[in-house]
């Protein structure tokens, strides 16, 4: 079954009470996974870092991001809370950090035992490597990345993976450990790489959805899709392309003041999608050809016989003019139209009979 994150993000706007009711609303809709992001300000941006073009336009407002995150901060206590909620209702708590403070409350305040990467620290190896060192399951997302930075962030992960603790990181023992047999076996068994595109909302025509298969082929991983795209078609898509994840951005009003809201699904677009899938699942089925249990009785009816064009005597020879082809498929099968055509009929038939062997 495709493991399906609602992508809460910072779309709770910093505060509680619209934390928990995203957490109600991904459970409502179905959603295995709900994921929130765990930061400070202070230690994710200068105080002068410009926003991105789609944060200006989504919140109308032209300031530094350090402004617009030190409201979108969530209080550790409160993740508290989000972690025992998320437990009474059956849906997992998840979180990506952005600053190794953030990282070591996710494992050592929280238990984490499954962490997200984002595409934007990919390059952040100290990061990595200690997301990697912390033996959690990890879900690494790729956005703005080429196929040669996948794979020395992926040799960070098997290094924080597998060596030992006195060993020390250079990019020779990144590649090394990537080379290796044991850090290919960790790579496989705890790392799911996820496709994505890394604007808010992604062009169409910048989707690349085929690249999701690329992944999975060139590093031999279980790959997925992180999805920014307007609307679910895409993620439906990338179910049937074989996604094993999907995460995708919700919020409860597009119209709420925030950076990522506009790029977001309401909750009703969040059921809708998390059922498409679920369908699509069901329509996947196996890759045997053969008639399915609901077909085999349609046969009969579907299918075509030999049938007698017009009246035809016994000894008569049997042509194309007194021999034609209709339903119900429960004669002979018009494969033998070619050994009867100039043969006798052995036997009388009216009009429309099925000829009989």
């Amino acid at each position: 079954m495709t493991i399906i994150i609602a992508e809460a993000g910072v779309n709770h706007n910093g505060s509680r009470k619209l934390a928990f009711e995203l957490i109600d609303a991904a459970k409502e809709a179905g959603a295995n996974i709900v994921k929130f992001q765990t930061f400070k300000a202070k230690n994710l941006v200068t105080e002068d870092a410009k926003q991105a073009a789609y944060q200006v336009a989504n919140t109308k407002k032209e300031e530094s991001q350090f402004a617009m995150l030190s409201r979108l901060e969530l209080p550790y206590d409160t993740h508290h809370e989000l972690v025992k909620y998320c437990d009474s209702l059956g849906i997992e708590f998840l979180s990506t950090a952005f600053d190794l403070d953030s990282l070591d409350f996710l494992v050592n305040d929280l238990a984490l035992k499954r962490l997200k990467l984002p595409s934007g620290e990919l390059t952040n190896a100290p990061l990595v490597l200690a997301h990697a060192r912390s033996g959690c399951d990890l879900i690494v997302s790729t956005g703005m990345a080429s196929l040669s930075e996948i794979e020395t962030a992926l040799g960070v992960i098997a290094f924080g993976y597998t060596a030992d603790a006195s060993t020390v990181p250079s990019l020779q023992a990144f590649q090394e450990a990537y080379a290796s047999d044991k850090g290919q076996k960790a790579l496989k068994e705890k790392v799911t790489i996820l496709h994505c595109t890394t604007e808010y909302p992604a062009p169409m025509e910048e989707i690349n959805l085929r690249a999701m298969d690329t992944l999975g082929q060139a590093f031999g991983l279980a790959a997925g899709y992180s999805d920014h795209s307007e609307g679910i078609t895409i993620p439906v898509a990338a179910v049937a392309r074989g996604a094993v994840l999907i995460e995708k951005h919700f919020t409860l009003d597009k119209d709420m003041e925030g950076p990522d809201h506009k790029a977001s699904l309401e909750p009703q677009e969040l059921k809708a999608m998390v059922d498409a899938i679920r369908q699509v699942e069901q329509a996947l089925g196996s890759y045997t050809k053969k008639p399915t249990v609901s077909e085999v009785k349609n046969k009969l009816v579907a299918r075509k016989s030999l049938v007698a064009a017009k009246d035809i005597a016994i000894g008569e020879q049997l042509t194309e003019a007194n021999l034609t082809i209709k339903r119900p498929g429960s004669g002979v099968t018009p494969y033998r139209y070619w050994h009867y055509i100039g043969t006798e009929s052995n036997q009388d038939y009216k009009a429309g009979d099925l000829i009989r062997e």
